[in-house]
């Protein structure tokens, strides 16, 4: 029998499983080979649409018999390339696994399947007083399973925590098409090993997150004050970070803007920030003693050297940190970009914006730099002339000069977007051998074959 011949029978015998949930079309397979990261895709074998969680089983357990490998796939909004297809391989789509099926307001939990739109578990949360914490920047069009995937982050986060800290409980399908669950809906929970921390985060290389319990929290009731400041250099905008960090006052929203990111962003559409100023912080505060916390933010503030200090509220505080959010549709504007993610201790943040510009300088090329100033988290920007592979390539070394200066000063490779593809050989610089030994001994327990995501993430 011919391979295609071979491959047509074994599709047949998945095809009979999952019927039109099946796609086999190179056509129709093309929009599931990547995601937004620069990374390329292969082209699949098939896709699995899933709509139920027998439905993944089914597929992994196919796979599985076959050795064929699976990549898993959410929105596509991963900037990692965790989510590309591989040549021949198996695409498992869990988009159409949207229901949030429970929000309880007593236990303040939400179950919810892995395709529902991080926004829209939200905004259910919202109807009872509730919130889900966490919102990456793709808030609006990611799915929870890519949040948990990845442990995702977002402004929210330097008051509540990262993805991981709002799950409390997961269904997951493993290798061999078996599914298991971890956690629970209760707020204490001792019995067993963490299985629920060790698949958040876990990039699809140990099972696949087809549902989870999450997490809830009270809704601020009371209307934020924003805040935004200029500095004249970005060692005084760190040093305003730490002296924030350092004191009582935890804010809702912590972040940070550089000069070449403020020319961009009022370039694109003028925000009202200072052109001449080195970076800019911005902030949110909330609960009943706003204004109290506000004084200790300033004071810290005008301590490291601000110049100019803003507040409101309303409808003119969300006009000061729109500016904030305006940074991705500004970068997209410029052209081809090249997105990085570190993270520092907050109290290294200015030691670690000046290796960016190191790097910028000693590479020849413009670099911008946004991020969470509250947890550390950086996003270098590098500005490409083309999306050549040339250029790519060459984008992705000075990434990596990035990433190893954080390590240096005791950080991370990656805060919140994952290792991925792109970030595959950095984990080694990051984490020693021993280290490194444990990870690959926890994949091979949950996934022997090899068939889950393989070659990235660890």
């Amino acid at each position: 029998m011919s391979d295609r011949k071979m491959r047509d029978a074994t599709l047949a015998e998945l095809s009979d499983l999952l019927g039109d949930r099946l796609l086999t079309s190179a056509e129709s397979c093309l929009d599931y080979a990547g995601d937004a990261s620069p990374a390329s895709g292969g082209r699949p074998l098939a896709v699995v649409e899933a709509r139920t969680v027998e439905d993944v089983s089914a597929a992994l357990k196919w796979a599985s018999a076959r050795q064929v490998p699976v990549s898993v796939r959410g929105a596509g909004t991963g900037l990692a390339g965790g989510a590309c297809a591989y040549d021949g391989g198996l695409v498992i789509s869990l988009a159409g696994m949207t229901a949030i099926r429970e929000i309880d307001p007593a236990d303040r939990i939400a179950v919810v399947e892995a395709g529902a739109i991080t926004a829209d578990i939200d905004r259910a949360a919202a109807e009872v007083g509730l919130m889900y914490a966490p919102d990456p920047a793709s808030y609006a069009t990611s799915t929870i399973g890519g949040n948990i995937a990845t442990n995702a982050g977002g402004l929210r986060c330097v008051r509540y925590g990262v993805t991981r800290d709002s799950v409390a409980g997961l269904e997951v399908v493993l290798a061999d098409g078996s599914v298991i669950t971890t956690g629970g809906r209760t707020r204490k929970n001792t019995a067993g090993y963490d299985l629920t921390g060790v698949f958040v985060g876990s990039e699809g290389t140990l099972g696949v997150v087809t549902a989870a319990i999450l997490r809830l929290v009270p809704r601020p009731v009371d209307e934020p004050l924003t805040f935004r400041a200029s500095f004249p250099s970005m060692d005084a905008l760190g040093g305003a970070v730490s002296g924030i960090m350092g004191s009582p006052v935890t804010p809702l929203v912590l972040e940070f803007m550089d000069a070449a990111t403020i020319d961009m962003v009022e370039s694109y559409r003028p925000a009202g920030l200072d052109r001449s100023s080195a970076g800019v912080l911005l902030g949110q505060l909330t609960g009943v003693d706003a204004e109290e916390q506000f004084a200790v933010v300033e004071t810290a503030m005008v301590a490291a050297g601000a110049r100019k200090v803003e507040r409101a509220s309303g409808e003119r505080g969300e006009e000061l940190l729109a500016a904030r959010r305006l940074v991705t549709a500004a970068a997209t504007a410029r052209g081809p970009e090249y997105v990085c993610d570190v993270a520092v201790p907050p109290s290294r943040l200015a030691e670690m914006l000046e290796q960016v510009a190191a790097v910028a300088g000693r590479n020849g090329v413009p670099i911008s730099v946004a991020g969470h100033a509250g947890d550390g988290n950086l996003h270098p920007s590098i500005a490409l002339p083309d999306t050549s592979v040339e250029t790519l390539d060459g984008a992705e070394r000075i990434s990596d000069e990035i990433a190893v200066a954080a390590i240096a000063l005791g950080g991370t490779v990656t805060g919140e977007h994952g290792i991925g593809s792109l970030k595959l050989g950095l984990l080694a610089r990051q984490l020693d051998e021993p280290t490194m030994a444990a990870h690959r001994r926890l994949k091979a327990a949950f996934d022997p074959l090899g068939i889950l995501t393989p070659g990235r993430a660890v």
